[in-house]
């Protein structure tokens, strides 16, 4: 019934397997790629035919995470998976960018990759392998696919790269000083096709250190589906890239004049309408049959790919002006809304972002339910780009698949100099609005992050500052990079390139390359040039703000206190009764960790204060031989019990009130009267004994032996 191909090899420290012709044999390409005890099965399938009018390559990539894979039933009220998690979103783009530019040219038949998690050992992180086997089932499907490729994950210890590092030490990296790299490479044997990374302020040659190593690393993994594709792989899909040659020199004639004349023009809009004009100018001139062509639109984009390219390369002079290496002009501005906790205009030519901090506390940690477990996260990024932001009209939701990689890039950009949570006890929340966007509006959210949690008072390790860089590669070999790309550069180019870090180093990278045969040699240039860019980014930065501001009188205070763990209990009460007057007679808002960390938190100071106090008062033991004002509470016969010390209540014997002696002590004492006390110590059965005749009751000062004896 199965005809079943398995391939397997030794990978780093697991064991990679895959499998094909047992589960979803319908499926153009089925492969279950396994690496250690984590499964993923990727399908493949693709329309025979191209859909009329079909002018893009339709691509849809979904990777799914069952939670039965490790062993869990899903959170919430319905316990079932439903609407993606950000991990889902961001895995599915992972695979989606380093696959996409590797299929013919002019192919736009409808393919579908599903990745679904099988199995999870939590050791190793299912997206590596799904993108394995999404490459896998890619191979032998037949789809006009020019792979495979591979990928692996990169960490780095001590000064040495490890291969595809366990969740755990991937886990809060902030948190573990010892690694200082999330590293993500995808290739072919060739090539590096994408980069994704999270850093802790690596240098350069560090990085390209990695990416050099993780592709390094791929070659087997190439190799082993090289090897199952010789043994099952479908016959190719039988597909020639369309000839237009005769249709581009129509175009071209019709329109080379006026398309020029358009991107010679520096301002976004102006430059648009112009292009707009341009291509209607040239459909005027086709004939019937040619404007029916399904790849005219490839003609045009062919046409306008070649002007701003070719005179690029050619001049070194971009088209808004600028030279290959120079950043448009900045301004920076901060504290521009007077009830945020923080507040940041970044604007760089005709990009910009409204970035706002907002200090919560740990009531506002995201709790995140994951396949490998469940955490907080206490810096949370979302980025927003609405329509209006390119001058257009269009539909507003929730966030898409872009908007959650952009902030996600961000994120990762900034979180790496956030202080320690035990110096700085607070959830940041930044929000990126994009107002306004001609390239790199990720890189515009990471500067403008970095200023506004700044004006929030946050305590960074450094301002970081980001840069998209461009590359336009002739068939000669010739090549320009391009520093802080425009829109159309990064849509005509062949590739984007961000970087995000501090004057010290690299925080985050992440590459997209459209073509093969981006040598090393290239990508250590730009990277250095990225650094200049980098740094001037910064020097204009700091002309808004160098370090953190004083906090906004409407953020939290937060104060810390260590309580034992043996205390929580009572901290919290029967049923939360007592941190619930804590919080109602304070006014200020009380957390209690299972490692008896205590955040108080309020605008107010005098409500912290009263807040510790209480909480000091039953955590805190009395001190012998400490002086104290208490209250009294019963009168009995052989004495007084006080309230000293919080909760606390101990005995003043009866010849221990008054230097003479009492019938009764109620002849001196009544409930309810303040009185100064001194803690002599703790009997056998540990019951307080306490003093009042050796306190002076005016002042509250001990009375010394010798001031006994005078009177």
């Amino acid at each position: 019934m199965f005809n079943v191909t398995k391939k397997s090899i030794q990978w780093g420290e697991e064991t990679l397997t895959l499998e094909t012709g047992k589960v979803a044999r319908q499926a153009d390409g089925s492969v279950i790629a396994t690496l250690g005890e984590t499964s993923v099965m990727a399908n493949v399938t693709f329309a025979r035919k191209q859909k009329p009018g079909q002018d893009f390559f339709p691509l849809t990539v979904h990777y799914q995470e069952k939670y039965y894979a490790a062993g869990k039933v899903p959170g919430g009220f319905f316990k079932r998976e439903a609407r993606p998690t950000e991990k889902e979103t961001l895995t599915a783009r992972l695979i989606d960018r380093p696959i996409r530019p590797l299929f013919v040219p002019g192919f736009k038949n409808e393919v579908l990759v599903m990745c679904t998690v099988l199995s999870h050992d939590l050791v190793n992180d299912p997206d590596m392998v799904a993108m394995i086997a999404a490459s896998a089932a890619l191979t032998i499907s037949g789809a006009p696919f020019m792979g495979p490729i591979a990928s692996c994950r990169v960490g780095f210890e001590d000064g040495d790269y490890v291969l595809n590092p366990t969740v755990d030490d991937m886990q809060d990296l902030r948190l573990n000083p010892e690694q200082r790299l999330d590293l993500v490479v995808a290739g072919t044997k060739d090539a590096v096709m994408m980069v994704e990374s999270e850093a802790y302020e690596l240098t350069e040659a560090e990085m390209l250190g990695a990416v050099n190593f993780a592709h390094e690393q791929i070659q087997p993994v190439i190799d082993l589906i090289i090897d199952l594709a010789e043994d099952c792989a479908k016959e190719p899909f039988d597909f020639a890239a369309p000839d237009y040659s005769e249709l581009f020199e129509a175009v071209k004639a019709a329109g080379d004049a006026d398309m020029r004349a358009a991107f010679a023009i520096s301002d976004k809009q102006e430059r648009t309408s112009a292009v707009a004009a341009a291509r209607d100018t040239i459909k005027a001139a086709l004939t019937e049959e040619q404007l029916d062509d399904a790849n005219l639109g490839s003609a045009l984009k062919k046409l306008e790919a070649g002007i701003l390219r070719g005179d690029v390369v050619k001049t070194g002079v971009r088209i808004d002006g600028r030279k290959t290496d120079e950043i448009r002009p900045i301004v920076s501005e901060t504290g521009l809304l007077p009830r945020t906790h923080g507040s940041a205009l970044f604007t760089r030519g005709e990009t910009q972002g409204l970035v706002v901090t907002t200090l919560g506390t740990g009531d506002d940690e995201q709790f995140i339910d994951a396949l490998h477990g469940n955490f907080k996260s206490n810096f949370l990024l979302h980025y927003n780009f609405p329509p209006y932001s390119v001058g257009e009209v269009g539909r507003v939701g929730g966030p898409g698949r872009r908007e959650i990689g952009h902030g996600k890039l961000a994120w990762r950009a900034l979180q790496a100099v956030l202080p320690a949570s035990t110096d700085f006890p607070y959830t940041i929340r930044l929000v990126s609005e994009i107002t306004e966007s001609n390239g790199s509006s990720s890189m515009a959210s990471v500067c403008g992050g970095s200023l506004s949690m700044m004006d929030a008072g946050v305590p960074l390790k450094a301002p970081v500052a980001g840069v998209a860089m461009g590359l336009i590669l002739e068939e000669d070999g010739s090549y320009a990079i391009l520093s802080d790309i425009l829109g159309d550069e990064d849509h005509l180019g062949d590739m984007d390139f961000k970087v995000a870090g501090t004057e010290k180093g690299i925080t985050s990278l992440q590459m997209d390359i459209k073509i093969a045969g981006i040598t090393p040699e290239i990508m250590e240039k730009a990277l250095a040039q990225a650094k200049a860019g980098r740094v001037h980014i910064l020097g204009e930065m700091a002309n808004a703000l160098t370090e953190a501001s004083d906090f906004s009188v409407h953020a939290p205070r937060i104060e810390t206190m260590q309580v034992p763990t043996d205390k929580i209990r009572e901290v919290i009460g029967s049923g939360g009764k007592v941190i619930r007057e804590i919080v109602e007679v304070s006014g200020a808002k009380v957390d209690i960790n299972d490692d008896g960390i205590i955040k108080i938190a309020s605008p107010n100071g005098e409500s912290i204060k009263k807040a510790y106090d209480m909480i000091y008062s039953i955590v805190a033991e009395p001190e012998e031989g400490a002086i104290y004002t208490g209250t009294v509470v019963k009168i009995v016969d052989f004495g007084a019990f006080v309230n000293f010390f919080g909760k606390r209540d101990g005995l003043v014997h009866v010849s221990q009130i008054e230097n003479r002696r009492l019938n009764h002590p109620s002849d001196v004492l009544k409930e309810g009267q303040e009185v100064k006390v001194k803690l002599l110590g703790f009997d056998d059965r540990g019951k307080v004994r306490l003093s009042m005749k050796i306190v002076d009751q005016a002042t509250g000062e001990e009375i010394k032996p010798e001031e006994k004896k005078a009177d």
